[in-house]
């Protein structure tokens, strides 16, 4: 039972991934982030934030230690890290299935500067993909139980922002040759989350790491690579 929870968790994370390129990139799937319109601006905008705010809810309610403890009276420890990537495919399933587009475009481009922002949308997913395998990607998808923390991670992709998997994110999710109004409201609610998230995750390192990390800080960029 465990196991196949665990696999169900980690085939949802990667069903989940796939969809959000195709939904975001307009493409294949028949409802996207842009279209086709189904409802007034007014409903749809009200569906899309509370879709939004659920996500950033379980997402950030199931991570605080005290949810933890509580879903563990439940919940066997060896399963903790399964249910929280299961819950998360089901509030990531959710939003692209009743996400409701509106409005029109903000902007549209064609010929070499779509190519350019294509090439660097594929470039954020494979980065952000890239990142779940630099520290562990069984243990982030649910297939392992996390256990204690390893050594602070300084190296390849970590040389150059302290966090790849939000840089890649970013990425993929402005860089397209058309946005919409609504895939303006996706972008900006995920980089206000993102920019939480890390704030939180940031405070977490900290604490685990102390100097090291500090030191670490110092010279790395969070997100955007610039040199200092």
């Amino acid at each position: 039972m465990t196991r196949s929870l665990r696999v169900l968790g980690w085939l949802g994370f990667n069903a989940v991934m796939v969809w959000a390129v195709l939904f975001l990139a307009d493409v294949v799937v028949p409802r996207t982030v842009d279209g086709p319109h189904r409802t007034s601006t007014a409903v749809a905008v009200t569906t899309d934030l509370a879709l939004l705010l659920l996500f950033a809810l379980q997402h950030s309610l199931m991570a605080r230690a005290s949810v933890k403890a509580a879903l563990g009276r439940w919940i066997p420890a060896s399963l903790e890290r399964t249910v929280f990537v299961l819950a998360t495919d089901v509030c990531l399933a959710l939003l692209l299935l009743l996400w409701q587009p509106f409005g029109g475009d903000v902007w549209r481009v064609g010929g070499v500067a779509a190519v350019v922002l294509w090439a660097l949308c594929g470039a954020g997913w494979i980065l952000a993909v890239a990142a779940t395998y630099a520290v562990d990607h069984l243990e982030l998808t649910g297939l392992r139980q996390p256990g204690p923390a390893g050594e602070l991670e300084v190296g390849g992709m970590y040389a150059v922002v302290r966090h790849p998997l939000m840089t890649g994110l970013l990425l993929a999710f402005w860089a397209t040759p058309h946005l919409g109004a609504s895939h303006l409201l996706f972008a900006a609610a995920a980089t206000g989350y993102i920019a939480i998230g890390v704030r939180f995750e940031e405070r977490d390192l900290r604490r685990t790491f102390g100097p090291a990390y500090d030191a670490y800080a110092a010279r790395v960029p969070a997100v955007v690579p610039w040199p200092r």
